[in-house]
């Protein structure tokens, strides 16, 4: 690891016990900051209320100043009820194509969390996964705690332990040989992911978590930033804040264990794929062909195998979208 890393390590990691939520609504209160919660949401009725309820209760609806100012969830096209749930235990929800209209929306995750920047106003972005069990809301108010108390700061990831075999958590704990099933990255994350910042942006190789879904980010940063519309879009975020604003300006917090629904090895394929794409992108900027991956599955006749495209499309800047623009003037 390099030494620059080794510092950092020391300078910009914390745990959310850190800063406790009177010291930031104070800090705050002092700045005048203002901070939006934005949930992506595709099918979560099962989740996305408990999380909205958490934050509401914690950070909103108590007396004096708010920590969240606005509690967004941002629904990408669910055929169940996550919209009404979500609604229903006080969240806005703006469907994905209702925002910018006059671009058709671009099937992903990154997608919905571009297009969020114009569907909320706070000096802060906070993103949080809308699949989390067992929610607390030290998932925001830890991430979003650098960020109010030290000006310098001006990207923060959640860390946490992933316990891949917890009951409800999916398959395959005990196969990775940790007690309890305890997986400290995520699969794609340490098959994928890490080995590729190691390499190519070892700068980044502090990070635990760095395709984790919880992460809080000034706005005139995120503006800044292109947005690949799919699975990639953590790892994109991640190395061009770096590019951006160089490794001081990113942080990490440690918010305990994050419980959620786990991939099938067949999707997280399909996740690595789209994530290397998005590497090689920065590593090159040049022309790339569109790839696609093709995997099996056992059919009554054998084998047989489905091809799948893999996300190649990425969102410029929002500060280039005129509307964008154009609401900053107003």
């Amino acid at each position: 690891m390099l030494e620059e890393v080794e510092r950092w390590l020391s300078a910009r990691s914390w745990s959310a016990a850190d800063r406790p939520l009177d010291q930031l609504l104070s800090a705050k209160r002092a700045a005048g900051t203002t901070v939006s919660v934005v949930l992506p949401a595709l099918n979560e009725e099962a989740t996305v209320g408990a999380i909205v309820e958490v934050i509401r209760r914690d950070l909103m609806d108590g007396p004096g100043t708010p920590l969240v100012d606005e509690l967004v969830v941002v629904d990408s096209g669910s055929t169940d009820r996550t919209a009404e749930v979500a609604a229903k235990a006080g969240a806005r929800v703006v469907h994905r194509d209702e925002i910018l209209p006059r671009l058709p929306a671009l099937p992903g995750k990154g997608e919905v969390l571009w297009r969020s920047l114009l569907a909320t106003s706070g000096d802060v972005v906070c993103f949080v996964d809308a699949d989390l069990r067992d929610f607390s809301s030290t998932f925001v108010s830890g991430i979003v705690g650098p960020l109010l108390t030290d000006p310098e700061v001006s990207f923060v990831k959640a860390m946490y332990d992933r316990p891949l075999g917890a009951p409800g958590g999916g398959p395959g704990g005990a196969e990775l040989g940790r007690p309890g099933g305890a997986e400290q990255g995520g699969r794609v994350t340490e098959l994928v992911a890490r080995p590729l910042l190691n390499l190519h942006w070892p700068q980044l190789a502090g990070f635990v978590q760095p395709l984790g879904g919880e992460y809080a980010v000034r706005r005139d940063l995120l503006e800044r930033l292109p947005f690949p519309v799919g699975y990639g879009v953590e790892l994109g975020l991640l190395v061009d804040a770096l590019h951006t604003v160089g490794l001081d300006a990113l942080a990490q917090v440690d918010v305990g264990v994050r419980l959620h629904r786990h991939q099938d090895g067949l999707a997280l394929g399909r996740m690595a794929a789209a994530i290397y794409r998005t590497a090689l992108l920065r590593l090159s900027r040049g022309h790339l062909v569109r790839p696609e991956l093709t995997q099996f599955e056992r059919g009554p006749q054998g084998f047989v195998p489905h091809t799948y495209a893999v996300d190649t499309e990425e969102r410029p800047p929002m500060r280039d979208i005129e509307e964008y623009a154009r609401r900053r003037v107003a």
